[in-house]
């Protein structure tokens, strides 16, 4: 029997909210809807069992980025922001902050859906390999989904591992941002090239010293090399 995925619901919106609790749990989804960031934040803190939290970035008592921080200093959780905030800088915020996914309002409900299984099927992809990835002074954990830093445990959100196993998979090979996006985001996928960029400036900046791993390829994307600290 397949697992239902349970999904937070943050969206003060009554009837947006009430259309996409409908349309989910007719496709199988499990829903526990909040109006506002405080009961949202009260269901995240009180029930460890959601698979997913879709957020809007727009709350009558709580700013949504806010939820989202106070989310991340505790949770690895997939986080797909529901916003009518359009502009760059709130996109890049909602990335920084460590959002999984960024939709702005309107959208389709069949595309949200398929945001939602694409994310959580990276996720929960089963790993047939040997348990640690390692390269240089980077190894990761691939059963737990836990990257360790000159053997440290580094905090990343599911996006920002995605992404590093992809480039640590395939290292030294020259990845073009539409190659990044249709293999770590999904070919569904119908955002914005530049989300490529701002998920390797946040991991530039975890991995610190080693943020050269990641090299950038003028006019075609990055790829991966530790072979010049040998």
């Amino acid at each position: 029997m397949n697992k239902i995925t349970r999904v937070l619901l943050v969206e003060d919106d009554n009837k947006l909210r009430n259309t996409i609790t409908d349309y989910l749990q007719m496709n199988g989804y499990h829903v526990t809807d909040c109006a506002d960031g405080s009961s949202a934040l009260y269901s995240f803190e009180n029930d460890a069992a959601f698979d997913i939290i879709l957020l809007d970035g727009m709350l009558p008592d709580i700013d949504g980025f806010d939820i989202l921080r106070k989310i991340r200093e505790t949770s690895n959780i997939p986080v797909i922001i529901l916003s009518a905030r359009e502009s760059e800088r709130d996109q890049l915020n909602g990335f920084h902050l460590g959002a999984d996914n960024y939709i702005t309002k309107p959208f389709l409900l069949s595309v949200l859906k398929e945001h939602i299984n694409a994310l959580l099927s990276r996720i929960n992809q089963p790993n047939d390999d040997k348990t640690f990835l390692s390269k240089g002074a980077l190894k990761l954990n691939t059963v737990e989904r836990k990257v360790y830093l000159d053997e440290k445990l580094i905090s990343t959100t599911p996006r920002e591992y995605d992404l590093l196993l992809f480039f640590m998979e395939n290292e030294r090979i020259v990845l073009s941002r539409n190659t990044i996006l249709d293999s770590v985001w999904g070919y569904s996928y119908e955002g914005d090239l530049r989300t490529v960029d701002t998920i390797i400036k946040q991991l530039r900046k975890k991995l610190d010293r080693h943020s050269d791993y990641i090299v950038s390829v003028y006019g075609i994307g990055y790829k991966f090399e530790v072979e010049h600290e040998k």
